[in-house]
């Protein structure tokens, strides 16, 4: 019984935690696309900036807290019971795409844009898009896309083994600089095609804490692998890449 339980929480944990992170990616990638000229939102005047504000803010503050020490014992928490600690990674991820399907299902559109993308300087545009698609996609595969989904949880919990979270990235992009992961996310949010007041909102805050965000992250890295993080930290750049021979 106690076998079922636990291969029952984590396929179900599994399942729940890629859909809701294919879904959230797919959200995110049109929304950026149509300058989030499709939210649900229904709210009016200044009570729609408002929420909208709200919604850009909640993302940074609960996904930076959730690095934390404190905020690590709440995902052992909120994780099913007895395996909370084995699906805190797939738990982590979970919670951070639903963040982004909330954001952007609820958005409440400005009906306002800028520039809509045409001809061929509108071709450039798509391909700096999707250009910095592929540079976040291949700095997650650089950090191990096992973390990056949350896969290794559910899947050291179906398997009853401790949960391989493997070293310190150093290689591929993390060569060139230690936060390429939050590089891509912002280059992906300025190069969106379509320039609105919504993205310009989403955009300012969201770029800033990709600057600022990953200072508790290396703050963790600094407990987990010590010197050979000071290392790492003296040699390679923090967000802006150094390219090398």
């Amino acid at each position: 019984m106690r076998r079922r339980a636990r291969v029952v929480a984590a396929v179900s944990m599994g399942l729940s935690c890629h859909l809701a992170f294919a879904l959230a990616v797919a959200s995110m990638a049109v929304a950026l696309l149509t300058g989030l000229q499709l939210g649900a939102g229904t709210a009016a005047g200044p009570a729609a900036a408002l929420l909208d504000l709200l919604l850009v803010v909640q993302f940074p503050l609960l996904h930076s807290f959730l690095l934390s020490r404190r905020g690590d014992g709440w995902l052992c928490r909120l994780s099913p019971v007895g395996h909370g600690r084995t699906l805190r990674s797939t738990t982590y991820v979970l919670i951070g795409s639903l963040q982004l399907l909330v954001t952007f299902w609820a958005w409440t559109p400005s009906g306002i844009v800028w520039h809509a993308p045409a001809g061929g300087s509108g071709v450039l545009q798509y391909a700096l898009f999707a250009g910095a698609w592929l540079f976040l996609v291949k700095a997650l595969c650089d950090a191990g896309l096992g973390v990056q989904t949350g896969a290794v949880g559910w899947w050291a919990l179906l398997r009853d083994r401790p949960v391989d979270y493997g070293g310190m990235p150093t290689t591929g992009l993390f060569a060139c600089c230690r936060q390429p992961i939050y590089l891509g996310f912002a280059l992906v949010l300025v190069t969106a095609p379509c320039w609105t007041p919504d993205w310009l909102l989403l955009a300012s805050v969201w770029v800033g804490y990709c600057v600022l965000g990953p200072v508790r992250k290396e703050r963790r890295w600094q407990r987990l692998f010590g010197e050979g993080f000071r290392a790492y930290r003296a040699t390679v750049p923090f967000l802006l890449p150094r390219f090398r021979r």
